[in-house]
């Protein structure tokens, strides 16, 4: 299942995140990504957003992911 290797990667990559994986198209490769984590604080949303991206490199580059949507969220 595509959402849930998304999910432990980002936990990976933030441990101490609130981490949800949503297939917003069920068909797989479009998803809305929601992280919550104190890596967050203090940076600038396009930083917050860069991370994440940085994360899921992989599956971005290999067309795993068609789509992203990214929500974060610092917890200060």
């Amino acid at each position: 299942m595509v959402t849930e290797s998304l999910r432990v990667q980002l936990q990976a990559a933030f441990p101490d995140a609130e981490v949800s994986v949503e297939d917003r198209t069920g068909g797989g490769d479009h998803f809305h990504v929601t992280v919550v984590s104190s890596v967050f604080d203090g940076l600038a949303l396009i930083e917050q957003h860069r991370l994440v991206n940085a994360a899921l490199a992989v599956p971005l580059a290999d067309g795993t992911i068609h789509e992203l949507r990214i929500t974060t969220k610092g917890t200060a």
